[in-house]
């Protein structure tokens, strides 16, 4: 990350600039091509760490882990992988809200863990701000993203806040700009939950592939595991 770590934290987000050459890439985009799961899921998938084992690969590459390793202090763990695809068949918006949720593998009782939910047939709860705070989503773009097919937009400095209450996000929304990020095939997106986020339905339904990972850099307490451990 370098000079990027600053921004990130003043901001919640970077938008890097073909960090990990297009030979990564275009094996990502070969894999989940030729992947028989997708074609059952063609907007998304929740569990693709296991699903597209060379996405956990590449996760853990030197090219993504100097990444990741400058804004987690030097180690952290891939917690969560999800692939989205907004295109013809599957176009869809997205609201401003905050990331709140991750994937553990069962469901235990822990003071601070609630709003258990079953997403893709994963167990998510929300945690303690605490844990999403020690975290970051490195998202990895597998086509060109702007404002005509749905390219993800924030509002910078609305990650410092904490859980915000939905009056909280209309606050923001009205007072502060918010950003759009138009990124080129290869460009990578890094933020954190906390940041507002959202993105509108594409007008022109091609492809706009993204690959999310979040890390981590903290354990769970109370017995409670990553989906990804």
């Amino acid at each position: 990350m370098g000079n990027h770590s600053s921004e990130l934290e003043e901001c919640g987000f970077v938008t890097l600039s073909q960090p990990l050459g297009p030979c990564v890439v275009d094996r990502l985009i070969h894999d989940l091509d030729s992947s028989s799961v997708l074609v059952r899921h063609s907007a998304g998938l929740r569990d693709l760490l296991n699903q597209v084992p060379s996405v956990r690969e590449i996760a853990n590459t030197e090219g993504v882990r100097r990444i990741v390793d400058g804004t987690t202090g030097g180690w952290s763990r891939v917690v969560r992988g999800i692939y989205f695809d907004k295109q013809r068949d599957a176009n869809w918006k997205v609201a401003w809200h905050q990331d709140l949720t991750i994937a553990v593998k069962e469901k235990i009782e822990v003071p601070g863990f609630n709003a258990w939910s079953f997403k893709g047939g994963i167990q998510h709860v929300q945690p303690p701000v605490s844990v999403l705070e020690n975290m970051i989503a490195v998202r990895i773009h597998l086509d060109d993203a702007g404002e005509t097919n749905g390219c993800l937009r924030v509002i910078p400095g609305s990650h410092m806040q904490g859980r915000l209450s939905p009056e909280q996000i209309l606050k923001w929304r009205t007072e502060v700009n918010s950003v759009s990020c138009v990124v080129k095939k290869g460009d990578v997106i890094v933020m954190r939950p906390l940041l507002l986020h959202s993105s509108s339905i594409s007008y022109r339904p091609h492809h706009r592939r993204v690959i999310h990972l979040e890390y981590c850099a903290t354990d769970l307490p109370g017995g409670l595991e990553w989906f990804e451990k």
